[in-house]
């Protein structure tokens, strides 16, 4: 029998950035911290929960915008990103602050994520699947047990990730979603960073700009 998950949501700032809660028992994660994180470090504190890391699903300004937040009440947490976007979190052209009245740097990264890496809640393995397009190093992380994927800004409710940044490629966009994403079973629950949360079934049949 697998061990219980719960997956809090919260919608974030004025982009509306989807950054998750993740726990099983006591042992949780944050995945991602957009702009004006104070419900969810609220959350935190009311169920007693000291996140064992924070996972970021890529670096652009509106997943990190709340890290420095995050270490303020947790100094301690480690911050994991993809490899490819390590030097991202303080560099405001990559993380694209630089257009803000103040452009970010968030505090730096204290480990890296690669495709096919395993981490471990309270005994349950998510997969890290590199899913890059939107940003060079987008990942998803895919629990099979619970069939639930939380996925960035990779594919939303009938669309995908921006592909108009200077570090996008559609391309590889599309690719990533047929290959990683369209590969897992239908009824897996799709967490994105932006918007409601759909399936791979769903997606995989109407989504208009990636068809199975």
């Amino acid at each position: 029998m697998a061990t219980d998950l719960t997956i809090e949501p919260f919608c974030l700032g004025a982009w509306q950035t989807n950054c998750y809660v993740v726990h099983a028992g006591r042992d949780c994660w944050v995945i991602d911290a957009g702009f004006d994180p104070g419900p969810m470090l609220d959350y935190l504190s009311q169920h007693g929960l000291t996140p064992s890391k924070v996972v970021l699903t890529h670096a652009h300004v509106d997943h990190i915008a709340g890290l420095s937040d995050v270490r303020v009440a947790y100094p301690d947490v480690p911050i994991l990103i993809h490899e490819d976007e390590r030097g991202w979190l303080g560099d405001p052209t990559l993380n694209l602050s630089i257009a803000l009245a103040e452009p970010l740097t968030a505090p730096p990264a204290t480990g890296v994520m690669r495709h096919g890496d395993e981490l471990q809640l309270s005994g349950l393995a998510f997969e890290v699947r590199h899913t890059p397009g939107h940003s060079p190093g987008g990942v998803t992380l895919y629990q099979p047990d619970h069939h639930v994927a939380l996925v960035g800004d990779a594919l939303f409710a009938g669309s995908v990730g921006r592909v108009d940044f200077p570090t996008s490629d559609p391309a590889t966009l599309i690719r990533s979603i047929q290959e990683q994403l369209y590969t897992l079973p239908d009824d897996t629950r799709v967490l994105p960073g932006h918007m409601e949360e759909t399936t791979i079934g769903r997606e995989k049949a109407t989504n208009p700009y990636v068809r199975a």
